[in-house]
């Protein structure tokens, strides 16, 4: 009975005390600390660099302070021919191909002969032009001496309006040849010179440019016969252009006519240039606003049907900013040099928009900082050595 009761007694007590020691080894465990956070991907650990002279000589910084930053609107264009700037030059009369005084790419000035036609049919023309002026100075002189004799009452009436009638009628028909000759060219002093003797050497009829400009098309060669209608030459004057880009409406919104864009052509300088047209419907299909700008094309850079890209910038109020020119990459952080006294940091910085060679600093930057602005590669060569050197490159 007493072995029993011990027994028993001594397995309780192993009981408990197992009990108490598992309390106790909880009571005692430490929380485990949180994982300590890993600095950024590729980012150096040396942050502040010493640079050697020949870096210094070619450092040049800038003082962070509030800058404008437009908003800047992108859109393809395309470059197109000022329909004022063209013209295409078509023969008036039948006739053949005498002479051509210009070809293929030639630059011409307005009143520039291009191609004589020989036309009997402007030959006839000429003379009856004469005969009917001829008609038109008898008919006047035959009116007026009417006119007096019937001031003084020694004709009739009637006779005086028959005079009137046939110097009106005479007038008619000068002016109708007169308007024949003009729609083929032929100018006032042309036929001012033909009332008074001088007459166009065999039959020959010159086409003259309109424009100033370069001969972009030649339809003719010597000897051919032309008609009426038959485009011969087309002449375009590339010193003024316009550049055409589409729009979404809400950024067409932002804009009216007279701001100032920027046309980038590829490969080419830059080019500003008015907005002088905003389409007042858009397009079915694109849904687009379609706007124009004319450009003053001097050194005849720009060439019509060529691709270019259009800038607009819209005004903001000043923001916290750098030039562009301070960024750079370091591993995977964007950031900027800022000079110390004891050298130049690299310093993450967070940016929002860019526009007119400024980002905006939106943290990482205070006002009156000096940042670098020229000489951000070469630092960023002996930082990365740096880094490199400290046993961290790996």
């Amino acid at each position: 009975m007493r072995t029993r009761w011990t027994a028993q007694t001594g397995s309780g007590v192993l009981a408990l005390f197992l009990f108490v020691t598992a309390c106790g080894d909880r009571g005692s465990e430490q929380p485990t600390p949180p994982p300590k956070a890993s600095p950024q991907s590729g980012a150096p650990r040396i942050s502040t660099i010493q640079a050697p002279a020949a870096v210094r000589d070619r450092v040049r910084t800038d003082t962070v302070a509030m800058h404008v930053v437009p908003e800047v609107v992108t859109a393809p264009g395309e470059v197109a021919l000022d329909p004022k700037q063209v013209a295409k030059i078509m023969s008036r009369i039948e006739g053949q191909v005498e002479r051509i005084h210009v070809q293929l790419g030639d630059r011409v000035r307005r009143g520039q002969p291009l191609v004589a036609i020989d036309s009997l049919r402007l030959d006839e023309l000429v003379q009856e032009y004469l005969v009917t002026k001829a008609q038109v100075d008898v008919a006047e002189s035959g009116y007026r001496r009417t006119e007096k004799l019937a001031a003084d009452q020694i004709v009739t009436e009637r006779r005086l309006v028959e005079e009137r009638g046939h110097y009106i009628e005479a007038q008619a028909r000068h002016q109708h040849v007169r308007e024949k000759l003009l729609s083929m060219g032929m100018t006032t002093g042309e036929l001012h010179q033909l009332e008074h003797g001088s007459h166009q050497e065999g039959h020959r009829y010159t086409l003259t440019s309109p424009i100033a400009g370069m001969v972009v098309a030649q339809n003719v060669v010597q000897g051919q016969g032309v008609t009426p209608g038959n485009e011969l030459f087309e002449v375009v004057d590339t010193s003024r252009v316009w550049v055409f880009a589409n729009l979404s409406i809400e950024q067409a919104r932002k804009f009216k006519e007279g701001d100032v864009g920027t046309i980038l052509p590829k490969g080419g300088e830059p080019v500003t240039a008015p907005l002088t047209y905003l389409a007042p419907v858009a397009d079915e299909t694109t849904r687009t606003i379609r706007v124009r700008f004319e450009v003053a094309n001097q050194l005849h850079s720009l060439k019509p049907r060529e691709y270019v890209d259009v800038q607009l910038a819209i005004a903001s109020p000043p923001t916290l900013a750098v030039p562009v020119s301070a960024l750079t990459m370091v591993g995977n952080v964007r950031g900027v040099f800022v000079q110390r006294e004891t050298g130049y940091a690299f310093v993450p910085i967070e940016v929002g928009r860019e526009g007119g060679g400024w980002v905006e600093v939106q943290n990482g930057l205070t006002v009156g900082e000096q940042v670098v602005v020229d000489g951000v590669f070469d630092l960023k060569n002996v930082l990365l050595k740096e880094h490199i050197g400290s046993g961290e490159g790996g």
